[in-house]
């Protein structure tokens, strides 16, 4: 029988489940701040004139980037 809230099941594996990228991103900021930010990921939005809005949208339209944000927040919570 399949299950319609299928999509809402826990994932326990998944380190990223049900956390929010802006929740990721002011973590990496509260942790690194974005001058350490910006020399770990090196792009654009976290080098010059940074801020968790401009941030959020260049991260949500460039997959290679939030993919090195979510495994730096990964590599964060797991060490």
């Amino acid at each position: 029988m399949n299950d319609k809230n299928e999509h809402t099941k826990e994932q326990p594996n998944n380190p990223l489940h049900g956390v929010k990228l802006a929740d990721i991103l002011e973590r990496l900021v509260d942790e690194y701040g974005w001058e350490d930010l910006g020399l770990i990921i090196n792009i654009r939005c976290f080098n010059y004139d940074p801020s968790i809005k401009s941030s959020l949208k260049f991260l949500r339209k460039t997959p290679w980037a939030r993919d090195k944000v979510e495994r730096l927040y990964i590599k964060l919570i797991q060490d």
